[in-house]
């Protein structure tokens, strides 16, 4: 027979400093969350973000111009500069027109652009603007007008601008504002 001896069990006060220890050390090996990414300012300024969106405003501009309403294809540039109701309008208007072998003449001209709005990061702004559509025609195929004789020459519009990571500001929204003071053509 064995003789007893001292117990082999760890005192209890002891035994709860172990597994302290131990719950340390094992959280010290636990990966570290990353960190979660401050998001950067689209632009540096205010004024920036009104420069680009003009910018764009202008090229979607020309774009719109070089619309073929028979070529779908020209559509692309315009979708491109696009996105929420904007570009979902004139999917469908252009289609429609498409679809009617409608004819688009002449040209769209911006005669003011104003910022309004926009704060950091800046992805999203805000401007007024003025819009003559007073040169374009949109023909019917059988050369008669589309156009309703109770269009404006000239819109005062609300447009909405958000950033997009491939292309920078897109064209969002555009409302009629007729708070906007816009010149007669």
């Amino acid at each position: 027979m064995i003789p007893p001896t001292a117990s082999s069990a760890i005192p209890p006060r002891s035994g709860a400093l172990m597994m302290v220890s131990i719950v340390v050390m094992l959280a010290g090996c636990a990966p570290t969350p990353e960190p979660t990414p401050t998001p950067t300012a689209a632009f540096a300024s205010e004024e920036e973000a009104f420069a680009a969106a003009e910018e764009t405003f202008s090229e979607y501009v020309r774009a719109l111009n070089a619309v073929d309403a028979s070529d779908p294809a020209t559509f692309e540039e315009l979708f491109e500069l696009s996105s929420g109701s904007v570009e979902k309008a004139d999917r469908e208007n252009f289609s429609a027109m498409h679809a009617e072998g409608k004819v688009i003449e002449g040209d769209t001209r911006v005669f003011s652009f104003s910022g309004v709005h926009s704060a950091a990061p800046f992805d999203k702004v805000t401007a007024t603007l003025c819009l003559d559509v007073s040169q374009v025609a949109i023909l019917n195929p059988d050369g008669s007008s589309a156009v309703s004789p109770n269009r404006p020459d000239v819109y005062g519009l609300e447009v909405t601008f958000v950033t997009s990571d491939s292309v920078g500001l897109l064209v969002d929204s555009a409302t009629s504002d007729d708070d906007v003071q816009c010149p007669v053509s």
